[in-house]
């Protein structure tokens, strides 16, 4: 394997610069970067040379919010961190960050452990992990102190799914009040699970069984109510608050606030809020059930609200969530009952094809793509400047990305390991062509060209936006 490249003559775009550059990468490093043409970029020498000439060379994205099989309502998420980083790499992300479970009753070192042994050796590009928290007491909250100090520096704590990742507000005001103190970043599923579990109730009792009253219980209100509490409870703490998977006008309205007022509190979106509505839920002939995840898909009003916390940084990060499960055998299960619907849509290959064709939209600038995609997931998580930008040290994490290329979004063609395509029959513009990570091919010129195991697990530092 070549040891040094050289791509010439692309636009390199990273969020804070566009530049028609030539990039050497040596070693699984950037090594040197020089404007095209020039005698600095001439005397960039290396075994291999790339073309990129019409192409965009942009950053790999950062997925800081996957659950590569994660297990849920009985059953686990169809890809595997083998299927799910070579989908990844597919779609232009060489980095992602899933979330290891604490089981109640186990520690967290415990759950941390099980997820090495599912990603070890398995992934196809790099890999950080996240803890989720469902039993917060003392032994808890030594642990996180120990996670943060050998690279696991975020927690994910959850106010929905009662009797399972549920924690209620003084557990959640323990953990931040630990994170406070050590570094750590809380993450925050926010959502009212116990006054939606009464609306589940209530809505079944009154043979509400759809998929699309599984949008209409988890109302929009609750998401806000949960987002307000949250922020509030960490205020109190004096700890950072990132709000993971943002879908409603009125929780955005709360975090902003909350950054008005100068609060470190951070918020997160993911494409199927931008790009899908309850028009998916409400399909027919049970179609919708494909669409259902929590927080849900809300009315298609709220997605300007989303796209203008984007442009005005209230919203700082676009991940996927991605969580896939199969319509067949197992979004089936909440067949007659919505309530037994596993929640979770595939989108870990879409993400940066989604938002490239969200700048020709007009809704946010080339440099905003890299930004929200590569770049602040890579600062928030303490991967930056190793990942997330294109500049000399860091990891030859890199894309060549044709900005004229159409396809069509279809289960067809994409490599999640799930049986349909959240976005199928979508025509977007933009398609990555080529991928390095660490400066090895994984995707050349649309080929597969990875291999399982050349991923490496990365520990992250704290948040680089508190220090």
């Amino acid at each position: 394997m070549s040891t040094s490249t050289v791509i010439r003559g692309g636009l390199v775009i990273t969020a804070s610069d566009e530049t028609h550059a030539d990039v050497l990468m040596e070693d699984g490093r950037i090594a040197a970067l020089a404007a095209s043409h020039t005698p600095a970029a001439e005397a960039l020498t290396a075994e291999r040379t790339v073309d990129a000439t019409g192409k965009y060379v942009i950053p790999g994205g950062v997925d800081a919010h996957t659950h590569m099989e994660l297990p849920f309502g009985g059953t686990f998420a169809s890809d595997t961190f083998e299927t799910g980083t070579r989908a990844a790499a597919w779609g232009g992300t060489t980095t992602i960050v899933d979330f290891a479970v604490q089981s109640v009753g186990h520690g967290l070192r415990e759950g941390l452990d099980a997820w090495h042994a599912k990603a070890e050796g398995n992934c196809a590009i790099d890999y950080a992990f996240h803890m989720i928290v469902s039993d917060v007491n003392e032994d808890t909250l030594k642990e996180m102190d120990l996670l943060v100090e050998e690279g696991v520096t975020s927690f994910k704590q959850f106010m929905a799914y009662p009797g399972v990742f549920y924690s209620d507000d003084g557990q959640i005001l323990r953990a931040m009040q630990r994170s406070a103190d050590n570094g750590g970043l809380i993450m925050m599923h926010a959502e009212n699970g116990i006054a939606i579990d009464v609306l589940v109730e209530q809505a079944l009792a009154r043979g509400e069984t759809d998929p699309r009253f599984h949008g209409e219980v988890r109302k929009a209100l609750l998401e806000a109510e949960a987002t307000h509490r949250a922020i509030r409870l960490a205020q109190v703490a004096g700890a950072p608050l990132y709000v993971v998977h943002v879908s409603a006008t009125e929780a955005v309205a709360e975090l902003a606030r909350a950054r008005d007022d100068g609060l470190p509190v951070f918020g997160e979106t993911c494409p199927q809020y931008l790009f899908l509505s309850t028009d998916n839920l409400a399909e027919p002939d049970f179609e919708g059930a494909k669409y259902v995840c929590s927080t849900p898909l809300r009315p298609k009003e709220h997605q300007a609200a989303l796209w203008r916390g984007l442009r005005t940084n209230d919203l700082q990060v676009v991940s996927t969530d991605h969580c896939p499960f199969c319509f067949s055998g197992q979004k089936e299960l909440g067949r007659g009952d919505f309530s037994k619907i596993p929640n979770g849509l595939p989108g870990v290959e879409n993400r940066m094809d989604l938002l490239h064709q969200a700048v020709l939209d007009g809704h946010i600038s080339r440099r905003r793509w890299i930004e929200i995609a590569c770049a602040t997931p890579a600062r928030m998580f303490g991967l930056y400047p190793k990942k997330g930008t294109i500049a000399p040290g860091a990891d030859a994490d890199v894309v060549l990305y044709d900005p004229a290329a159409e396809q069509v979004v279809s289960a067809d063609t994409h490599h999640m390991n799930v049986d349909y395509s959240a976005y199928e029959g979508k025509r977007v513009t933009g398609r990555v062509e080529t991928v390095f990570s660490r400066g090895v091919p994984v995707v050349t010129d649309r080929e597969y060209t990875g291999h399982a195991g050349h991923g490496v697990y990365t520990p992250r530092s704290t948040c680089q936006y508190l220090t």
